[in-house]
């Protein structure tokens, strides 16, 4: 019986990468395994496409990825075929997001965002390097904020946000304002591509995130698997879909759910 192809979509922040280094170290073995049997990795984050270019380079990885929540896919030259490398945008611009967000701020509701920050508050709230700050910076549709007022003024922040054809969604660190697009669109333009792209073959679809803001995206696949962290256990599925729960976090969780995907099909 000829094994399916695999197709693997992975949040980074949490999941992939550990919360507080950043190293995805631990998820070797299984990133070594999927690179000798040639299944695809797909990167889906929060981070800029800037960022993601860096950790692809230090994962050997070159396949297709997804910027900022979903905001773009980004899909390298020569991928599906002889031609440039292609940007395929969804929802708002980072500009429209700005915009409103600077309105709400002069009707009193209290956040700082990414452009609010220079190079060093960002690296101190985040701990990424000032390089890594100036790299997150450089955004395309999305904008993270830190929440500094009250529980019920979020509720109508969502509101207000929410008429404006933008939404906010709770990330691992921050929450982040965007359009009507999440990672999931991503995932489904990508699923298109590589459907065309291996013709008749079977092609089973794995996603691993550990946030609510990776729930479209683990419920558009075959096998979800949630990685334990901060948020994870607020992740909750519909009734009928059954995810994998990783008992490790970060990098650690993902290298052992993999690889126990990876034996159970076969590879």
């Amino acid at each position: 019986m000829t094994k399916p192809r695999l197709l693997v979509f992975t949040d980074l922040d949490g999941t992939l990468l550990d919360h507080d280094t950043y190293r995805w170290q631990a998820a070797e073995p299984a990133l070594a395994r999927l690179r000798r049997a040639n299944v695809p990795v797909v990167l889906n984050s929060s981070k800029t496409a800037a960022e993601i270019r860096d950790i692809r380079a230090s994962l050997n990885n070159d396949h297709p990825f997804i910027v900022e929540n979903g905001a773009a896919v980004i899909i390298p030259a020569n991928c599906f075929g002889p031609r440039a490398e292609q940007v395929v945008n969804f929802g708002a611009s980072r500009e429209q997001v700005l915009s409103v967000l600077s309105g709400l701020r002069s009707e009193g509701y209290r956040f700082r965002g990414f452009a609010d920050m220079s190079v060093e508050e960002l690296g101190r709230v985040t701990g990424l390097s000032a390089t890594s700050a100036e790299l997150a910076k450089d955004r395309q549709g999305t904008e993270p904020v830190l929440w500094d007022g009250s529980d019920e003024e979020l509720v109508t922040f969502t509101q207000k946000l929410a008429a404006e054809k933008l939404r906010l969604v709770r990330g691992g660190r921050f929450f982040h304002v965007m359009g009507d697009f999440d990672k999931a669109d991503g995932v489904r333009f990508l699923l298109g591509k590589y459907r065309e792209h291996y013709g008749r073959a079977c092609l089973v679809t794995v996603a691993l995130g550990d946030s609510p803001n990776d729930q479209r995206m683990l419920e558009s696949v075959n096998i979800p698997v949630i990685i334990r962290g901060v948020q994870s256990d607020l992740v909750q599925l519909t009734s009928d879909r059954h995810a994998m729960r990783s008992l490790k976090p970060g990098p650690e969780g993902w290298n052992e759910c993999v690889l126990n995907i990876l034996f159970e099909y076969g590879y």
